[in-house]
């Protein structure tokens, strides 16, 4: 214990010792640059940070990687609350409940319990990293692959309590999640699978284009067709934040249940913030007597990814340092940091420095966090009542931007230009599944969770057959996922019980009598999943066992379960709506003018499109704001003013100072 105390207060001195907090502050403001700007991403940037730390003692280079790693999803939710543009793919949860807030006038109270909820979960994860290294051994050898293939499922039948009662429509998703996480090319059997020809799609299909199509195109579609700002009611004053930090306070246990979630969580190899954060958004749902808030703006939604999200650092640190197994891709690259340093990951951590370890630098990595988390939060609370406004520009002068933002982090992920095409094709999808009221979230989630389940679910199958299916820990979560299936139908026929009409029930009597008329677009959008995962598993004959084991143990029962859905429909007609994720609210507009402006704006958002594939971005972020600015009738001198930074901002960060290799367009 003393030889414990000593390496913790000697990790938290060398921090503040020579250059060292110098280096962390700078890697505070790079993460806080990339935690803003969407698509960007954490790990991308920690990697092409890792050269500049060769000539760096050891407590300087993880100060400075740390330190901006640390910040970028705290500030990855101000994207996301602010204009439903995931800033991280780890913050993409944030936006479900977050940017509805935003839409509602509350900005700053999503901000503010965004923001204390990361601290909190920051600190919480930064002490399980300190307190949980002597027993984290049994913890994580606990799991096998039949947990944590079951884990996978469990999780994704978490999130389907996201469809509210729609939860037939929940497992759909979810389960096309799973299988679009499938398309690629199988390194094990040397299969492609569902890659049609095209060499892009051997790595498959990437989250950061999914998660912006499905999220953001819709919202920019909705911000264009009302023509007003992001926030639908007047930005409240710097009270409105305070209250989100009161609202972290009100559900503290909350917030301390997802920092739990996420760390631990987290340690599980594979299992990083992109998947703590649904799990967290799904137990506060599941937690909260009135879920019908959310997805429209509670700010429980809020809390409990944020914690999640922040958690997972720490979490994810305790099986890099105790057993120098990366539990994530952020920590892949830092192990990059340990070789250039000349330090191997593993028990010389945990044993202190008289004794030829590095105890002090495990500890001042605890300090790191939660220091630079602190100062993160502390400059955001200071500058929030300013982005808060942002909500209140004109959408006419936000949208050329947020295109820019959207293309730009779909791009930035693999420098792939057709990933532009996938946000298109996904965007279209979310426009699709918005109209015909399907959830959205649980194919995100399938998609994070897949190549896990995937993996696991072959080697549990090569190496017990199907007695795995007989583990009593297996057994016991098949039950929670059961629970889980069949609890939203329990309850629907307790409501039914008590007589009661329920709100939604109403709504949906509106509704009906309102479509009875017009095209049923839920209808064709589950015939259209029927036709795809028909074809999908008729070409899956193909495939030997390996490459068809899990499309197969997925396409068919999800195939089943469409045509269920289908039938369910044309029985019935109109079902009750799910709880989507988008917290639109209804246009009082006439309905030819909102096709008009649907047409506008997806012609806009494909056209900028086709402006980058033959002009290039260089040509085609100016072109296509100034064009945009000019159609819509903005003053000249607003119009250049806006252009110029647009190009400005686009050229100076992205093109010269990270050097991100933009291609020249088809016509050069």
């Amino acid at each position: 214990m003393v030889e414990m105390a000593n390496a913790l207060l000697s990790g938290l001195t060398h921090l503040f010792a020579g250059s060292t907090l110098g280096l962390m502050l700078l890697g505070i403001l790079i993460g806080f640059t990339v935690g803003i700007l969407p698509g960007l991403g954490g790990p991308t940037t920690l990697a092409l940070m890792l050269p500049f730390v060769i000539k760096m003692e050891a407590f300087e280079a993880f100060a400075f990687l740390l330190g901006m790693q640390a910040v970028t999803a705290t500030t990855g939710d101000i994207t996301s609350i602010l204009f439903g543009v995931p800033g991280e793919p780890t913050t993409a949860a944030t936006i479900v409940d977050g940017h509805p807030m935003a839409k509602k006038g509350e900005a700053g109270r999503a901000l503010g319990a965004a923001l204390m909820s990361s601290l909190v979960g920051a600190v919480v994860g930064a002490f399980a990293l300190a307190l949980a290294v002597p027993i984290v051994r049994p913890l994580v050898m606990f799991f096998r692959s039949p947990e944590l293939f079951m884990l996978a499922v469990l999780g994704l039948t978490f999130v389907i309590s996201l469809s509210g009662d729609s939860v037939l429509k929940g497992f759909i998703i979810g389960g096309s999640g799973f299988f679009l996480s499938v398309v690629g090319f199988d390194q094990v059997s040397g299969v492609q699978r569902y890659t049609f020809g095209h060499e892009f799609l051997w790595d498959g299909i990437g989250l950061v284009p999914v998660t912006i199509g499905l999220f953001a195109i819709p919202e920019i579609v909705d911000l264009a067709v009302k023509g007003s700002s992001i926030a639908e009611q007047h930005v409240g004053k710097l009270g409105g934040v305070w209250e989100g930090v009161k609202d972290t306070f009100r559900h503290l246990g909350l917030v301390l249940r997802c920092s739990a979630l996420g760390t631990y969580t987290a340690i599980i190899p594979g299992m990083g913030a992109a998947i703590t954060q649904w799990l967290a958004y799904a137990h506060a749902v599941q937690s909260s007597p009135h879920k019908e808030r959310f997805g429209k703006g509670a700010v429980e939604g809020v809390l409990g990814p944020g914690a999640a999200n922040n958690s997972t650092l720490g979490g994810s640190f305790i099986t890099t340092v105790a057993f120098g197994i990366p539990a994530s891709l952020t920590m892949a690259i830092l192990m990059g940091a340990f070789i250039i340093q000349g330090i191997v990951p593993g028990p010389d951590m945990l044993i202190p420095e008289a004794k030829g370890g590095h105890l002090s630098l495990t500890y001042s990595f605890v300090w790191t966090i939660i220091i630079s988390n602190i100062i993160t939060v502390s400059i955001c609370f200071i500058f929030l009542q300013q982005l808060a406004k942002v909500t209140q520009v004109r959408s006419n002068l936000l949208i050329p931007s947020i295109l820019l933002l959207i293309y730009l982090g779909a791009f930035a992920e693999k420098n792939a230009i057709e990933d532009l095409a996938i946000v298109l094709f996904f965007g279209a999808i979310g426009l699709w599944m918005e109209k015909a009221q399907w959830p959205r979230p649980p194919l995100v989630l399938g998609l994070v969770l897949g190549a896990l389940a995937e993996n696991k679910l072959f080697l549990s199958t090569s190496n017990y057959g199907a007695s795995w299916l007989l583990n009593p820990t297996v057994l016991v979560l098949i039950g929670l996922v059961l629970f889980g299936a069949f609890f939203p139908f329990l309850k629907v026929r307790w409501g039914k019980r008590k007589g009661a009409p329920r709100e939604e029930e109403v709504r949906v009597q509106r509704v009906e009598e309102e479509s009875r008329s017009s095209f049923n677009w839920s209808t064709a959008f589950t015939l259209f999943l029927v036709i795809v995962y028909s074809l999908a598993l008729w070409q899956s004959r193909r495939f030997n066992f390996r490459a068809g084991l899990f499309p197969w143990v997925i396409g068919f029962p999800v195939l089943a379960l469409c045509v269920l859905q289908l039938f369910k429909e044309l029985w019935s007609g109109i079902e009750l709506c799910s709880a989507d994720s988008s917290g639109k609210t209804e246009i009082e507009l006439p309905q030819g003018v909102i096709r008009w402006r649907t047409a506008l704006i997806v012609g806009w958002t494909a056209g900028f499109f086709v402006a980058v594939l033959l002009l290039g971005f260089t040509i085609a972020a100016p072109l296509c704001t100034f064009l945009y600015l000019l159609v819509s009738k903005e003053k000249w001198y607003l119009n250049l003013l806006l252009t110029a930074a647009t190009w400005a901002f686009f050229y100076g960060f992205f093109y010269r100072a990270i050097h991100i290799p933009f291609p020249p367009g088809l016509l050069f």
